[in-house]
């Protein structure tokens, strides 16, 4: 008697899991009297009778099936195992962590834009992460007529729009459009959204939606880069404290170097531009007095210089300045010397 009973015992169990799988169907065997279930960390187990769900286990373990399954199925409790004959029942295996898939469009998208009339080629990478959240819908839409489902089949069909939402939520947020990633996490989330209405339909949503990076032509890319640059070196303060910093972490400053020679170069012209300005300044104070002088005032001055070579008598007017003289030895505005 123990000889057939082990005979027709078997275990029921994920044989073919791998980590990229969704889902798994046990099929077209019969689970015989003294059978066992295995649920390992990470599935849950679904017993379908017609199309329909009997039960749904989520515990890991090892469970017998005629004393721990039978008793909780649905329309099954009262099924008896005879001596030769089985329960014939599908049990669909389910991994229930939340699947990491990378992406990356594989030709650039073109996105309108007023700058360029084909529009800005633009190539984008990230990352989206979904799980299965609905065991009836997935087993309505997918499982029905699948025997296993893989994380590329689900990567196919986000691939196929995801093209278009790109396009779509680019245009609606990417403020500019030449600085994309600052406009990054608004972009994805419009992107999640509507990939999750677009997988729901299979019993799945999407739990997250990442940009790494935004990627542009390479001549687009210069252009960027050089526009930056530029408008670092207009910046001459910038361009110093930028100098200054790369040379303290290089060790450069304190030894000498290129980095040092920059900064007293930076240092240098720091100074001439002050030692300009005070000179510049120093001659706006005296040239006012000058343009200020009357023709009258330089027609008076050439007879009194005239006159103050006749003799000793102070000028009326200094010869050097204009200035009004009171009878003094000294021009009162400029020092000169009268008489």
């Amino acid at each position: 008697m123990g000889f057939f009973k082990n005979q027709f015992s078997n275990v029921v169990e994920w044989e073919e899991f791998r980590d990229d799988m969704i889902f798994w169907k046990w099929r077209n065997r019969e689970i015989k009297k003294g059978s066992k279930l295995v649920i390992r960390s990470g599935q849950d187990a679904i017993f379908i009778n017609n199309g329909k769900i009997e039960g749904i286990f989520e515990d890991e373990g090892v469970y017998n099936i005629d004393s721990d399954i039978i008793p909780f199925l649905s329309t099954l409790k009262g099924f008896k195992f005879g001596f030769n004959s089985g329960m014939r029942v599908e049990v669909l295996f389910v991994n229930t962590k939340e699947f990491t898939v990378r992406w990356g469009t594989q030709n650039p998208v073109l996105i309108p834009t007023p700058q360029l009339p084909g529009g800005m080629p633009i190539r984008a990478n990230g990352t989206f992460n979904f799980k299965v959240n609905d065991y009836v819908t997935l087993i309505d839409r997918i499982a029905g007529i699948k025997e296993s489902y893989l994380v590329e089949d689900v990567k196919i069909r986000i691939s196929s729009v995801l093209d278009q939402l790109l396009m779509k939520w680019i245009s609606r947020e990417g403020k500019d459009m030449f600085n994309l990633q600052a406009n990054a996490s608004d972009i994805a989330r419009g992107i999640r959204e509507d990939l999750d209405m677009e997988v729901m339909d299979n019993g799945m949503t999407i739990t997250g939606f990442q940009v790494m990076s935004f990627n542009y032509p390479k001549e687009i890319q210069d252009m960027i880069t050089k526009t930056a640059s530029h408008e670092m070196i207009g910046n001459l303060q910038k361009y110093q404290q930028v100098s200054m910093t790369d040379g303290i972490a290089s060790g450069k400053v304190k030894g000498g170097g290129a980095a040092s020679d920059m900064a007293g170069m930076m240092m240098g012209m720091n100074m001439a531009n002050e030692m300009m300005k005070n000179m510049n300044q120093n001659q706006g104070q005296n040239n006012p007095n000058q343009s200020q002088q009357s023709p009258a005032a330089k027609e008076q001055s050439a007879p009194a210089a005239s006159s103050s070579s006749e003799g000793n008598k102070k000028p009326n007017f200094c010869p050097n300045c204009g200035a009004k003289n009171e009878g003094a030895n000294f021009c009162p505005n400029c020092g000169h010397k009268l008489g």
